[in-house]
């Protein structure tokens, strides 16, 4: 069986191969809109096209997230949910797949909370591919970062449109897997795309970050910012519109129903996306 840093690559590199520009990453808020969803739900988006699924660990100050992943962590918590449980159900995703790639999104309190090395080895058991901390700098995480290889965890860092250059390069120095460009200024789910800017902004950071992908996410709401992405980046990043999705599906829905109501909507959203995305051939994209 592939490492767990080599899930990663394997996923961008059968993207290269089927000639499709850009992969497909779904972020979903693990426990929401129920803990029983969320294994579920990432085979199904497996199911519907997804490359790598990026699963968020639930957080109660999730500064850096607009008021619909905010809402769904506050979902979460409320149903008991945290980084162990989180863990927990990672394990029970590779019960049945052990190909796709799962990147942990989240804070560094609830780390810090488990202890860095307690968090690595239990990820690594657990079938952890990646670890993307919103609030972990480049430049101050060199062991964490030494500490996810060793498990083979690859370090996933966000990239936007304020880096310096210098943190461009810091971010090149420790990041694997792939580095993830937030396209807009502002919280997740915020503002309109300028892809002429992301363009930009994306060849900027590949002359930094050479040997792995750059995905790009925020504002990605239909197939047609998905398509303009594309064309610019590896990998489409997609979170606000999903929980969204699956928000309006679940309401007014008893409860017994609301893991179907929200696995259908989401799913089947996510393949028009996928199929968006078959459409747009590799052309810009890295290596």
């Amino acid at each position: 069986m592939a490492t767990r840093t080599d899930r990663i690559a394997a996923a961008f590199a059968r993207t290269a191969e089927s000639g499709r520009a850009a992969a497909l990453i779904p972020y979903i808020a693990a426990g929401d809109p129920s803990p029983a969803t969320t294994v579920p739900l990432m085979h199904a988006l497996v199911e519907a096209g997804a490359d790598v699924i990026e699963l968020g660990v639930p957080f109660s100050d999730p500064m850096a997230d607009g008021p619909v992943i905010q809402r769904a962590a506050e979902r979460a918590i409320a149903q008991g949910v945290g980084l162990a449980r989180v863990l927990d159900m990672v394990a029970e995703f590779r019960q049945r797949d052990t190909v796709t790639p799962v990147v942990l999104m989240g804070y560094a309190n609830p780390i810090e909370r488990m202890g860095q090395d307690r968090f690595a080895r239990d990820a690594e058991q657990a079938g952890v591919d990646g670890v993307l901390v919103v609030d972990y700098p480049p430049e101050e995480v060199v062991e964490f970062a030494a500490t996810l290889g060793e498990h083979g965890i690859a370090p996933i860092f966000l990239l936007a449109p304020t880096s310096t250059e210098d943190r461009i390069k810091a971010v090149a120095e420790v990041a694997r897997g792939y580095v993830y460009y937030v396209s807009l200024k502002g919280v997740t789910g915020s503002g309109s795309l300028n892809t002429d800017d992301v363009a930009e902004r994306v060849a900027v950071i590949r002359r930094h970050v050479r040997d792995i992908p750059v995905g790009v996410g925020f504002g990605i709401r239909d197939a047609e910012s998905a398509q303009r992405v594309a064309r610019a980046a590896d990998a489409v990043v997609i979170g606000s519109k999903l929980i969204e999705t699956m928000e309006q599906a679940v309401t007014d829905v008893p409860a017994a129903q609301k893991t179907d109501a929200a696995v259908a909507a989401a799913s089947g959203w996510l393949r028009t996306i996928r199929q968006a995305l078959d459409l747009v051939k590799r052309e810009n994209a890295s290596a």
